[in-house]
């Protein structure tokens, strides 16, 4: 079993749950977050603020603004993670900065509570 946590744009939030959908998973968790990326974020001006400047600490504070987000999770039989990773990805690329990122993480068990079903069967 694998995790994959993806993180999308707010306006991406319905395509991607339809490409979830069409590849075959239907529960999944999304969580409102925030972030950024590092394209965000002028290196010269990190260093400014390292060195003390002030003039640089107030420029970060407005291009280290952090962008709304949803997180969304989801738990996939191994030969499931690529089709899921290929949904996500299909509707979510735009070639613009903040298209999202996807990990992908091993899961060592599962238990469904109410049942006791345990490892795939419990995600099934």
């Amino acid at each position: 079993m694998k995790e994959v946590i993806a993180v999308v744009r707010m306006n991406m939030m319905n395509k991607t749950k339809a490409a979830l959908t069409d590849a075959g998973v239907d529960a999944f968790f999304a969580h409102e977050a925030q972030g950024r990326g590092k394209g965000f974020v002028n290196a010269a001006i990190v260093s400014g603020v390292e060195q003390g400047y002030e003039e640089a600490a107030e420029v970060l504070g407005e291009k280290g603004k952090l962008y709304a987000k949803r997180m969304m999770t989801v738990v996939v039989p191994d030969d499931m993670v690529e089709d899921v990773v290929q949904a996500i990805m299909a509707v979510n690329r735009t070639g613009k900065p903040g298209d999202g990122k996807i990990f992908v993480l091993p899961v060592g068990g599962a238990v469904r509570v109410r049942t006791h079903e345990t490892g795939e069967k419990a995600i099934a």
